[in-house]
């Protein structure tokens, strides 16, 4: 299982490093990361963009699925669900939590739940990521 460390440096030059991801914690029951706010994430009005809350999302469930991959395995995602509850401000940072429903042998399911810096739920995200043996 790769560390938090490994993960960090191999999103770094990607679409997660790009938009600010940090991620915090990664294990296999549970996966933790922040994200500012930027203005060059948002929408008109000065809000996260709905874009930008399902690539957080997306890259925590990839996390959470590639810290279960047996070895020489590889993950994709196959299905990706939103609800969006509130927004999140310019300015602030929003925190993902990451957890499974499923982890299977060619599936897992993963829900995140992306929260403003009060708390208050803004999102959540249900994803199927396959298992693609190595």
């Amino acid at each position: 299982m790769p560390d938090v460390d490994a993960i960090r440096s191999l999103l770094a030059p990607l679409l997660p490093g790009l938009m600010g991801v940090t991620l915090l914690e990664a294990g296999p029951e549970r996966v933790v990361a922040t994200m500012q706010v930027r203005p060059d994430l948002c929408t008109t009005g000065g809000i996260l963009h709905g874009g930008a809350v399902m690539a957080f999302a997306d890259t925590l469930g990839a996390v959470g699925t590639v810290v279960n991959l047996p070895p020489g395995a590889r993950t994709t995602t196959t299905d990706s669900s939103t609800k969006f509850l509130a927004a999140a401000p310019v300015g602030s940072t929003v925190t993902g939590e990451c957890t499974p429903f499923h982890r299977g042998r060619t599936t897992m399911v993963w829900q995140t739940l992306v929260r403003a810096e009060s708390g208050k739920l803004c999102a959540v995200v249900t994803q199927t990521q396959l298992v693609i043996p190595g």
